[in-house]
């Protein structure tokens, strides 16, 4: 799937980085994967960047704030 203007992942997950200044352990891996990531077609290793970013939200629980919820519902309509 292909969203016109979509940021690049690598991009999304250094905000992350600024604003979750503690990530979540588990949800630590898949945000270190997301910065080599450009788009929601992309591989990491075995894995498509699709299933990191679902990963990475599942995981992102205890995440909050507004720069959360945006960012959140972005990796969501990335990965539909």
């Amino acid at each position: 799937m292909y969203i016109m203007n979509a940021r690049p992942l690598y991009q999304i997950a250094s905000e992350i980085k600024k604003d979750w200044v503690k990530p979540n352990y588990a949800a630590k891996p898949y945000l270190e994967a997301m910065e080599s990531l450009t788009s929601i077609n992309d591989k990491y290793g075995w894995d498509n960047a699709k299933s990191i970013v679902i990963y990475f939200l599942c995981n992102a629980g205890t995440w909050k704030g507004e720069t959360a919820k945006r960012i959140k519902a972005e990796l969501k309509t990335l990965s539909k």
